[in-house]
């Protein structure tokens, strides 16, 4: 069939790389070049976030784990298998997400930096996107891809490329596309420092400042961070800057004194539930399948929902 995939962020280019391989005839659409994604900016560290429910979020994460781990072990461009550290202040329950992780243990005491008792070490996958997308898109366009640059106000600016299909991984603007009442921003802003010397990811869900991680990469570390529902400023605070600082060196004291490079803001897809279904109504006279409101999760159930998405058209 010939299927439309709008969108390019990982969504967009994991769902067009799955109907490729399945041999349809794919065009993806997109208005922005994959730099300007959201998708670009994330931290894109494996751990499920603002994202539900619960139980389809937990299979796609699995599902995707397993193929970020395999990418890492063909050393695909920008993947790799990270140590991990999630760090609590009160004793924890042992969280739903641990059995899908590799390795995971409580952390020593002696991982421990100052005010935190407790801790759990574990392996994850951690994508550098400024290097992985890039590659994603490029296997994309070798399987035989075409593109069309272009701004899409309505799904009826698709008609005259006569889709079969049209899979809609439009990111925030894909509900707006619909209409879907359900769906909202999730304003993120990370910083971006100079990387000491760090080789171990680390995170604190609960701290008293505001959620904060550190994820080391090959020429800096990602920062952060915010979870800002319904929020689209997409300038960054610096009085959220110097909080994220902040709290991210209460994580790893050794930050002291790194470089900052820069502070950016990304528009996360929220939505109450993940959207990963069939629609035959929204398009008269052509199938939509809907692949969107990934919340915080993108990067965590990308390849998982890609593959639902890839077998709702295949059952058409």
């Amino acid at each position: 069939m010939r299927i439309v995939v709008l969108g390019s962020g990982i969504s967009g280019l994991s769902t067009a790389a799955e109907l490729l391989r399945a041999r349809h005839e794919v065009i993806v659409v997109s208005a922005e070049p994959i730099t300007a994604t959201t998708s670009f900016l994330a931290a894109a560290v494996w751990f499920p976030t603002a994202a539900g429910p619960a139980d389809r979020v937990l299979a796609w994460s699995e599902t995707t784990f397993e193929h970020l781990a395999a990418l890492a072990a063909a050393e695909a461009p920008g993947v790799r298998m990270c140590a991990s550290m999630a760090l609590y202040r009160d004793e924890p329950a042992i969280p739903a997400w641990s059995r899908s992780v590799r390795s995971f243990r409580q952390a020593d005491r002696v991982d421990l930096p100052p005010g935190y008792g407790f801790g759990f070490r574990f392996e994850v996958p951690l994508v550098e996107m400024p290097t992985y997308l890039p590659f994603l898109s490029a296997q994309v366009d070798a399987a035989g891809a075409r593109r069309v640059p272009r701004a899409v106000r309505s799904l009826d600016d698709l008609a005259d490329l006569s889709p079969d299909v049209v899979v809609n991984c439009a990111g925030l603007r894909a509900a707006e596309l619909v209409g879907d009442p359900e769906a909202y921003p999730i304003r993120g802003q990370i910083v971006r420092v100079a990387n000491p010397g760090l080789s171990v990811s680390v995170r604190d869900e609960a701290h008293p400042l505001g959620r904060a991680y550190v994820h080391p990469r090959a020429n800096d570390c990602v920062l952060g961070g915010s979870l800002d529902t319904g929020e689209w400023d997409t300038a960054p605070d610096p009085d959220l800057t110097r909080s994220i600082l902040r709290r991210c060196r209460d994580l790893v004291p050794g930050l002291d004194g790194s470089e900052v490079l820069d502070a950016v803001v990304g528009l996360r897809p929220g939505r109450r539930e993940v959207r990963v279904e069939l629609d035959t109504a929204v398009l008269p006279g052509t199938p939509v399948v809907h692949n969107y409101g990934h919340g915080g999760s993108g990067i965590t159930i990308g390849h998982g929902c890609a593959l639902q998405s890839a077998a709702l058209v295949a059952a058409l």
